[in-house]
């Protein structure tokens, strides 16, 4: 499980992504979830239907795919 602080601490860079992954997250939704995990988890299964599971194991994958891109390059 990646590390749920990088949610709150990353949420400018992360919010894109999870208004991507999720369209059904509005721009107010996400301006009240400050990058908090249980409440991103909330938002989302609340507005989609997708388990917490799901939602997780995507937002797992969204901050890995962050990390990734802030890795340098050799």
């Amino acid at each position: 499980m990646a590390d749920r602080t990088m949610l709150e601490t990353r949420w400018t860079e992360m919010q894109g992504r999870v208004k991507e992954a999720w369209g059904a997250v509005t721009d107010d939704d996400i301006r009240r979830l400050e990058g908090r995990w249980d409440q991103v988890i909330s938002a989302v299964r609340r507005k989609t239907g997708e388990t917490v599971d799901a939602i997780e194991s995507k937002l797992d994958e969204l901050i890995d795919d962050l990390r990734e891109e802030q890795r340098p390059t050799s």
